[in-house]
């Protein structure tokens, strides 16, 4: 079965929705829509009735440019009030070879929550940390070991059920299936990852347009995330009242003449645009990175603090994504702020090749992790979609089973 997934990535400004393809655990970009969001406020659904008409518009985009309809996705949820907490759980080998399986891990992971999460709260992930074989021999990978008894420590990550209720429930109306939830920093984490990463303590920074996110890992695993009220979309605001323009031209200037080092802003670069007094004006490339750099300055003032404020440990290294790191010169910026252990996230998929997708892009490589830890398959489409997704001409319509059962399954399913 071909591996071919749908990430959703909701934001303020924007909905991002990625379908990509697995092979060899490579991570292949089918297509990438980016459509203007509505009715959503960092990440919540404010409006229903907007926010559905920009779910169904980035829906229908990617469905002409896919062939068949999407009706499966994994999506991003707010990670206002996220909680992690360390727990452990066990299971008995009752397989006649005693051999460590797959569903054992994940049995062993299931009892480690059982009773530990109130009814406001939803479980967003789970993710080993140790394990240990007949109460005293830890290893680094049970699986096909023998064995009588397996242990799991493992990080649950949390939310509150209202960060996610209001989104499920207008997927729902267009007729959206919601096969997981992913939080941006795990998404984040797993799209920039590396052998360092995972052996290291860091922290991941997704500047949004409305919020920014601050997420701390030990060795890979989530330990901690904040979400500082600010994002990019204050630059936009700060260009529009310095320059008194609209809103629209101040994200032109902030996208195409800022760059995130005054040395080397030109003050004869410029552009030519109407104020809000019908007035032509001449905006620089050095007045309008002042401007700039005024607001990046205190974002990532903010970020430098929350961090020291989530862990006494020594961090190892710092990778800020966002579409904001986009700008020129950005790393220098970053550089300028945290030394050398900073670095800007590269996104190298191709057709995708921008940092405003790392989280959708991320998403589909976590979800493939989980699959693997339960040894199962998925796609969203049918084999026989696949063969029309391929070339044949046959049309079926999508099958409304899923694999997984149910929201959230891989932990949880019958």
């Amino acid at each position: 079965m071909r591996k071919i997934f749908a990430s959703l990535d909701i934001g303020s400004c924007s909905i991002k929705l990625v379908v990509g393809e697995i092979q060899k655990n490579k991570l292949n970009v089918l297509s990438c829509i980016d459509v203007l969001s509505g009715g959503i406020k960092k990440g919540f659904i404010v409006n229903p009735e907007s926010a559905e008409l920009a779910l169904k518009d980035a829906f229908s985009k990617t469905e002409e440019m896919i062939g068949l309809p999407i009706k499966e996705v994994l999506i991003n949820v707010p990670c206002y009030n996220l909680e992690c907490f360390i727990s452990s759980g066990s299971t008995t080998i009752t397989h006649e070879d005693k051999t460590i399986r797959n569903s054992d891990i994940v049995h062993a992971m299931q009892g480690s929550v059982y009773n530990k999460i109130s009814e406001n709260q939803e479980l967003v992930s789970l993710l080993p940390t140790r394990y240990i074989i007949n109460d005293e021999q830890p290893v680094e990978n049970p699986l096909n070991m023998v064995a009588n008894k397996l242990t799991v420590n493992d990080v649950a990550v949390i939310i509150p059920k209202k960060n996610i209720e209001a989104l499920i429930k207008s997927l729902e109306k267009l007729k959206i299936k919601v096969v997981d939830i992913v939080v941006a920093p795990l998404a984040d984490y797993y799209e920039f990852k590396s052998e360092e990463t995972d052996k290291e303590v860091g922290a991941i920074v997704n500047v949004g347009s409305s919020s920014t996110t601050v997420s701390i890992f030990n060795k890979g695993i989530l330990t901690s995330c904040e979400v500082i009220d600010i994002g990019s979309s204050t630059i936009d605001n700060d260009i529009a009242y310095i320059f008194k323009v609209s809103k629209k031209d101040a994200n032109y200037l902030k996208e195409k003449i800022v760059v995130a080092d005054l040395h080397i802003a030109q003050p004869s670069e410029s552009v030519m645009l109407e104020d809000v007094n019908g007035e032509s004006i001449r905006v620089s490339q050095y007045d309008a990175s002042a401007v700039a750099l005024s607001r990046l300055n205190e974002i990532f003032n903010l970020v430098k603090k929350q961090i020291n404020l989530l862990t006494k440990k020594e961090i190892s290294y710092i990778i800020v994504s966002g579409g904001i790191s986009e700008l020129s010169s950005f790393s220098s910026f970053i550089e300028s702020v945290f030394g050398p252990k900073a670095q800007v996230g590269n996104v190298s998929e191709i057709g995708a090749r921008h940092n405003k997708y790392s989280v959708a892009l991320g998403m589909m490589k976590y979800y493939n992790s989980r699959l693997k830890m339960r040894d199962a398959e998925y796609s969203i489409f049918s084999l026989d979609e696949q063969e029309e997704f391929g070339g044949a001409h046959k049309r079926v319509n999508i099958s409304d089973n899923s694999l997984l059962g149910k929201i959230y399954g891989y932990f949880f399913d019958n």
